[in-house]
């Protein structure tokens, strides 16, 4: 499957070999013992052994990656990290650097070398370098060299490196298997299965009781005077300035709309794609083989595992750009949907496929297309902006307080009471403009803070900026019985509901328990589902979390009684049993192949965490400044 994915399905092939250890992904990387270079050089980041990583591999590794790592983070630009999260990112990607350098170093105390043959082959069969005719074209390999600003030389010492890591590695990480004793004991395991009898007794749907006397509702709110008094509320101003605040305030005029859109040509002009599945095997018959069982029991999974060895993907929208075998871009681009196509002869073997999905091509004029590419914009450029007018607020208030705060800032400003739970005395949401742990952040600190206090800016989550100030507080206060009847009536019916179905629930359970087993009821208010079938490998949905954390551990005619907040329930297990067959033939190799994949990735990581601690890397803290100056970002790295 890994080669097939580097041979197939990378769209960019020099992106490919710059990511030299795409594989060691799995690995978490650990940093080495950080030892400061004692000169002021700063071409080098990094020593390992005999191995040098360079100032300029580091700040290329930047340029490449921190985009993608800060767009996980929720940063659309770099550039709007502070100093010491671009030096913690340095480090991180430093780290994958290191990892390698130090798998070079192991392959080259045990004399692992590579052979100027395998590196020839390596860059003949790469399709990023090939013509028209479908072979390796110097012209084209010396233009997508340029392109990148990369000689000859550094690309063969990437591939050279790339070998000799793959030499080291790959034999661990697929000389891993998995014993039958070990494959059965975990299936029977994960395949045991429960059935279960559940009763569901919702607490509304218990009648109704009338209202009981004067005496008992006097009692009942003497017994809960906190649920019948006035909560604490607080007069508070509030202003907000955050990544949806500022939004609106971002413009863009039509002239850099049009260029956004020019750019992004190929995403509002999508060409048809189709959802494909493909196996490639290294022979015709293999091949065949693999169209016949295809065609046979007509799943996915039987077409995966009829030859050993073959390399299936699963390529969902795919474009013609995508597929570097110009055979296989056409083969794919005129089949039929839903039929099973091949063998097809490819240049990296022969090809079977299913079309499953055909989306035809379609554009998205600029008139369309404009709202959304500046939506895009004001996401990506909110952060930054806050960042920007967050001193310009922090120095409103300071001078006027939260009285006179500029409209072009993108702040928005509300005042009005609330409880400590965010709601008005109406017992609505209070208007806060905020969500989520802003919002609870706001309402914590208007609850924190004394009446009169001078509002400060404080820094909230997710990069937004809030200020509090609270003008007077209403104290909590006991209503009197006669102001708090209604409500009183109104607790009393739903704890009598509740308590009423508790009853129901007692009993159910002690008769289950005593029988092993649930009988069948006729009282209203009570719901049954029967052979619920349960097991660590399928658990069913339709068993609510409360009653199956108790199921997987119980018997055949044990039963258990949990409840939620507004239902009991009462569950029994009538049989336990494991199938015969736990797991069709399909899904155990399935398992086998993955669980094999699971120890070798194991094997592999420890090997690369042993050699973290055998060959420490000095790291060279000035020099990784150097890199990120150079890769265009600002910052000293900590």
């Amino acid at each position: 499957m890994i080669s097939y994915l580097r041979r197939v399905l990378v769209e960019s092939w020099l992106g490919r070999v710059i990511a030299i250890v795409i594989f060691l992904a799995f690995v978490g990387w650990g940093i080495g013992d950080v030892i400061g270079f004692m000169s002021e050089e700063t071409d080098v980041v990094a020593r390992v052994g005999q191995h040098r990583i360079a100032t300029r591999e580091l700040a290329m590794a930047l340029r490449s990656e921190m985009p993608t790592i800060t767009q996980q983070m929720g940063i659309k630009d770099p550039s709007a990290m502070s100093p010491i999260m671009q030096g913690q990112i340095a480090h991180q990607i430093l780290q994958r650097l290191i990892a390698q350098a130090e798998l070079l170093e192991a392959a080259r105390q045990l004399k692992i070398m590579v052979p100027d043959s395998a590196i020839r082959e390596e860059v003949f069969s790469l399709p990023y370098f090939k013509g028209p005719t479908g072979q390796f074209d110097r012209s084209i390999f010396n233009q997508r060299l340029s392109a990148q600003g990369l000689s000859e030389q550094q690309v063969l010492d990437m591939i050279r490196d790339d070998l000799t890591v793959r030499t080291l590695l790959q034999p661990m990480a697929q000389g891993a298997s998995v014993s039958t004793t070990l494959l059965n004991t975990l299936v029977n395991y994960g395949a045991k299965t429960r059935l279960v009898d559940l009763i569901s007794i919702p607490v509304a749907a218990q009648p109704a009781l009338p209202a009981p006397d004067n005496a008992t509702l006097q009692r009942y709110y003497a017994n809960h005077l906190w649920l019948f008094s006035t909560p604490e509320l607080r007069h508070a101003r509030i202003v907000v300035l955050s990544a949806q605040t500022v939004a609106d305030t971002i413009s863009m005029d039509d002239a850099q709309l049009k260029r956004v859109y020019d750019e992004q040509s190929s995403r509002y002009n999508v060409p048809e794609t189709r959802d494909v599945q493909l196996i490639t095997a290294s022979t015709q018959a293999d091949a065949q083989k693999i169209v016949d069982a295809w065609h046979l029991k007509g799943d996915w999974q039987s077409a995966q595992a009829a030859v050993k060895g073959a390399a299936s993907v699963d390529m969902p929208g795919a474009r013609p750009a995508t597929i570097p075998s110009d055979i296989l871009k056409q083969a794919l681009f005129q089949a039929p949907q839903g039929q099973i196509m091949g063998p097809v002869k490819t240049e990296m073997g022969w090809a079977a496929f299913r079309v499953t999905k055909i989306l035809p091509a379609h554009s998205t004029s600029f008139a369309d297309a404009k709202q959304d590419i500046l939506q895009q914009y004001r996401a990506a450029m909110a952060p930054s902006v806050v960042t920007e007018r967050r001193r310009q607020l922090q120095d409103a208030i300071a001078g006027k307080g939260l009285d006179a705060i500029p409209d072009t800032l993108g702040a928005v400003a509300i005042s009005g009471s609330l409880d400590a739970q965010g709601n008005t005395a109406e017992k609505q949401p209070a208007p806060i403009p905020a969500s989520g742990k802003l919002r609870d952040a706001i309402i914590h600190q208007v609850f924190a803070q004394k009446a009169g206090d001078n509002p400060i800016l404080i820094d909230g989550p997710d990069n937004s900026w809030f200020a509090v100030a609270v003008d007077s507080i209403t104290p909590a206060s006991p209503r009197t019985f006669e102001q708090a009847k209604a409500d009183v009536v109104t607790a009393w019916q739903a704890d009598a509901r509740h308590h009423a179905a508790d009853q129901k629930a007692t009993a159910l359970f002690l008769t289950a328990r005593q029988k092993g087993n649930i009988a069948d009821q006729d009282a209203s208010g009570v719901q049954i589902v029967r052979n619920i079938p349960f097991s660590f490998a399928n658990p069913n949905k339709a068993l609510p979390p409360e009653v199956a954390s108790y199921i997987a551990h119980m018997k055949a005619g044990q039963a258990v009684m949990a409840e939620n907040a507004d239902t009991f329930f009462v569950a029994a297990v009538t049989k336990v049993f494991v199938p015969n067959p736990p797991a069709s033939a399909d899904m155990m190799q399935k398992l086998k192949n993955n669980l094999a994949q699971a120890y070798g990735d194991d094997l592999a990581a420890s090997y690369v965490q042993f050699l973290n601690k055998r060959l420490p890397a000095h790291i060279n803290n000035a020099a990784i400044q150097a890199a990120l100056s150079a890769a265009g970002f600002g910052g000293t790295a900590q």
